[in-house]
């Protein structure tokens, strides 16, 4: 992996996020692995300090693959969550694990199973619960 910009987490996020990592099988395994290094590398803060262009749990992201020129908006979500957001991508997702902490702007190079690799650029922030005073999320 060649460019994996800084990235900030919200502390009750990488709280979640280390009890999902914990109990990790199977085929999240490979995807729990990488979202435990970007919570190692990334800067984790209390909830009210997150920045408005930031990614974080809930928030509705509208970003471009730019391996396959493709703009999306999804929902990063915890897994229980799927089934119930329409736009939601997982956190345990291959797509869904790049984009946690990422700011607008930002490219990052990420790793796909069966070895390709998506660069994926994050264009805006559409909603975000610490932007909207909701801390607890």
């Amino acid at each position: 992996m060649t460019s994996r910009p800084p990235i900030i987490i919200n502390r009750l996020d990488a709280e979640r996020l280390q009890r999902l990592i914990d109990v990790a099988s199977g085929e999240s395994l490979a995807v729990a692995e990488l979202l435990e290094e970007e919570l190692a590398r990334g800067e984790v803060i209390d909830p009210q300090e997150i920045p408005a262009d930031t990614v974080s749990m809930n928030s509705q992201v509208q970003f471009t693959d730019l391996t396959r020129d493709r703009q999306m908006i999804r929902t990063l979500v915890y897994p229980h969550a799927l089934a119930a957001t329409e736009d939601g991508i997982s956190v345990m997702a291959p797509i869904g694990a790049a984009l946690i902490g990422l700011r607008v702007g930002d490219v990052i190079e990420w790793p796909l199973p069966g070895g390709g690799e998506a660069q994926l650029r994050i264009d805006a922030i559409l909603w975000q619960p610490e932007r909207e005073g909701q801390f607890h999320r």
